[in-house]
């Protein structure tokens, strides 16, 4: 691929929701650009933006694609992200190295819950934006409403800078009212615009030229004395307005019909930002704070944005490069980890193809294949120089499955596997839960997980079995509880003997403590040590129903030892069921942990979800608007939530969100508790 200087690259998003014409929209461009040959379709599993055998099987993007377009002695990055709610962290990674967005609506649909959150993400990046009412050879397609429902999620102005010529089965093109002329069919063959939309196009021209004015002081003022601007000063009004966002320009296509793409290109060349354009990069520098700008000269600063796992290539990591220059057969300094990296080649994707390229200008997005330790989110630069880019806020994981390995083999494989999955997708992690014993991936959602448990397998060759996890439940009392036990073996040898008595007292602050409240040597001090050990080992097991004992002090309060018989693992056995029995009699309870929840929904479902929460036996906090969402606040059980996730999307159409945090552990309703104690017995028979 040709070398570009930095004032012509543009990093472009795509993003919004599923289906909205993104995919079909980058393979339109790369046919109309000459970079391939023949569109593919999605239905097929022939685009390029799709080639993964997942994206295939699925129909749906999961994983953003990096799109090259040359056009014009540009080269325009698409990074075509997925819509479906699962992925968002993709469209977080994209955006944060993105240096605009192209929002698509769908023309039937309109602005649905991906457009909200894209926009969302748009406004949490501060990004300059276009709209675009996509896909209008559909059947029932209509760019007013689709452009109205738009207006209706955003507060910003909304300026159409082209109108359709036809929608449905008869659209013939677009109306440019930049250049006002008519991009007619596939070729979007420049004509005159037609004598029925003439009044239209020179009233909605007239709006987008007091729009251009607005964003200019000078304009402003040589338009409110009736002076005619010229088509260089309107381009100059619209840029500047776009970039600092005081409005997002819309236009108008049907990708699969590969009408309106001039303009929109055109558009994308002129109005939206170079990477030079775009506010200087904050990094932590060793001396503090320090700016980075799109430079050449600057020092050299990557971010590894996205890792991908080739089962053929092996690692690729794809990098923005913010400041400094790239060449092939390098060196380079990982500062998040402090290690140096080599590598060989330096391409750019185009899905899975890749490009060799012999330079690399800042501002770029690049890829280098088989680097070894780094990983997403990592800062790639000089040795001598040391910087930090930041790295963006992803969304807690909230759907969790418990996984374990399907075979011996898989088992050895487990760690590795999980830990090089969580490496590519920040929304992607595991942990041990150190009290349910069990194997925990953290997702976004069930689509999420399964093709993360999809990808091992073909990736890493590791089968994974998933489940829902147990709930980390505990044990604990309520009052004050003594007993004492007395281990006595003879079996022909020397014999074990050990007597302890016990008291256990709740302790609110601390998980557990242990004390030797014997006077006199009823048992040596060296005793102390086994009897210690044997209560932990019921700490861990629980006594009601498996689950660790917390808030407990357990104090060694009398006892007897034997001269010859007595030792370490007689008393660690006494101090074990004395401990046992003392818990018994000390009315011993089951804590869940409760959960801080805080869902936001339109106000239409709140009626549902509050309904829903007092199924799931919820104390509602508070309820508040945000936006026109509705906003509630409730302590929920972890056992009631463990796939709210999938029924809030359901109950309010994919349109509800929700945050949760651990917020304490309560003691279980009595006869749920019951429950939980009876089929632990029945486990263990």
């Amino acid at each position: 691929m040709k070398e570009y200087p930095t004032k012509s690259i543009r990093n472009i998003a795509l993003a919004s929701h599923s289906s909205s014409g993104k995919t079909t929209l980058t393979e339109a461009m790369l046919y109309f650009t000459g970079a391939i040959t023949r569109m593919g379709e999605i239905k097929t599993g022939t685009t390029v933006s799709d080639y993964q055998e997942e994206e295939k099987r699925r129909g749906i993007s999961i994983s953003t694609a990096i799109i090259p377009v040359e056009y014009k002695k540009h080269k325009i990055n698409f990074l075509d992200t997925p819509g479906y709610t699962d992925f968002v962290g993709e469209v977080i990674s994209a955006m944060s190295v993105a240096d605009g967005v192209i929002i698509p609506v769908e023309s039937v649909a309109g602005a649905e819950v991906g457009t909200e959150l894209a926009w969302t993400y748009a406004d949490t990046f501060n990004l300059p934006r276009f709209v675009l009412i996509n896909l209008l050879d559909r059947d029932n397609a209509n760019f007013e409403k689709a452009l109205a429902s738009t207006q209706e999620i955003t507060d910003t102005r909304l300026l159409p800078l082209q109108i359709p010529w036809g929608q449905g089965g008869d659209i013939k093109g677009v109306i440019d009212l930049l250049t006002m002329k008519a991009y007619q069919g596939a070729k979007n063959q420049l004509v005159d615009i037609p004598d029925e939309l003439a009044e239209e196009a020179e009233m909605a021209r007239m709006e987008m030229v007091e729009m251009a004015a607005e964003g200019d002081d000078e304009l402003l003022m040589k338009y409110l004395e009736n002076e005619t601007l010229t088509s260089d000063e309107i381009y100059q009004g619209l840029k500047k307005g776009v970039q600092e966002c005081s409005f997002a320009p819309v236009f108008a296509s049907a990708g699969i019909s590969q009408i309106g793409l001039t303009p929109l290109l055109d558009a994308i060349v002129k109005l939206m930002p170079s990477p030079s354009d775009r506010p200087a990069k904050v990094a932590k520098g060793a001396q503090g704070e320090e700016e980075l700008t799109a430079s050449d000269a600057g020092p050299l600063a990557a971010y590894a944005w996205k890792t991908t796992a080739d089962p053929y290539v092996g690692k690729i990591t794809s990098l923005r490069l913010y400041s400094g220059t790239l060449k092939p057969d390098s060196r380079i300094w990982n500062h998040s980890i402090d290690e140096e990296e080599r590598f060989g080649s330096i391409v750019v994707l185009r899905g899975d193809e890749q490009l060799n390229v012999q330079s690399v200008h800042a501002g770029d997005i690049v890829a280098i294949p088989k680097l070894n330790a780094t990983s997403t989110s990592h800062t790639l630069g000089e040795r001598e120089h040391s910087l930090i880019l930041p790295i963006p806020e992803y969304p807690n994981a909230l759907y969790q499955v418990a996984i374990t390995p399907a075979t011996q083999a898989d088992s050895a494989k487990l760690s590795p596997s999980l830990t090089r999955l969580c490496e590519e997708d920040m929304t992607l992690s595991w942990k041990h839960d150190p009290t349910t014993k069990e194997t925990i991936l953290q997702g976004m959602g069930g689509q999420h997980i399964d093709v993360a448990i999809r990808k091992a397998q073909s990736l890493f060759q590791t089968t994974l079995e998933t489940k829902i996890p147990r709930v980390p439940f505990q044990e604990t009392i309520t009052k004050s509880g003594s007993a004492q036990y007395r281990h006595k073996k003879q079996s022909g040898g020397a014999g074990q003997f050990g007597e302890v008595y016990m008291r256990v007292d709740p302790l609110p602050d601390k998980d557990f403590e242990f004390v030797n409240e014997i006077f006199g040597g009823a048992i040596s001090k060296g005793y102390m040590p086994a009897i210690e050990k044997g209560v932990k080992r019921v700490i861990e097991e629980g006594v009601l129903a498996g689950y660790p004992i917390v808030n407990v002090l357990a104090a060694v309060t009398d006892g007897k030892e034997h001269p010859v018989d007595s030792k370490s693992v007689a008393f660690e056995i006494a101090g074990r069921e004395a401990f046992r029995l003392a818990i018994k009699n000390a009315s011993p309870v089951m804590l869940e942990p409760i959960m801080k929840v805080k869902v936001t929904v339109p106000e239409a479902s709140m009626g549902d979800i509050l309904g829903d929460l007092n199924t799931r036996r919820a104390r509602v906090q508070g309820m508040d608007t945000n936006k026109g969402r509705s906003v509630v606040t409730a302590n929920v059980p972890l056992a009631e939530m463990q796939r709210y996730t999938t029924d809030l999307r359901s109950m309010t159409g994919g349109r509800g969100i929700f945050e949760m945090e651990f917020a304490n552990y309560q003691q279980i309703p009595s006869h749920l508790a019951q429950e939980i104690i009876e089929a632990s017995q029945a486990k263990e028979e």
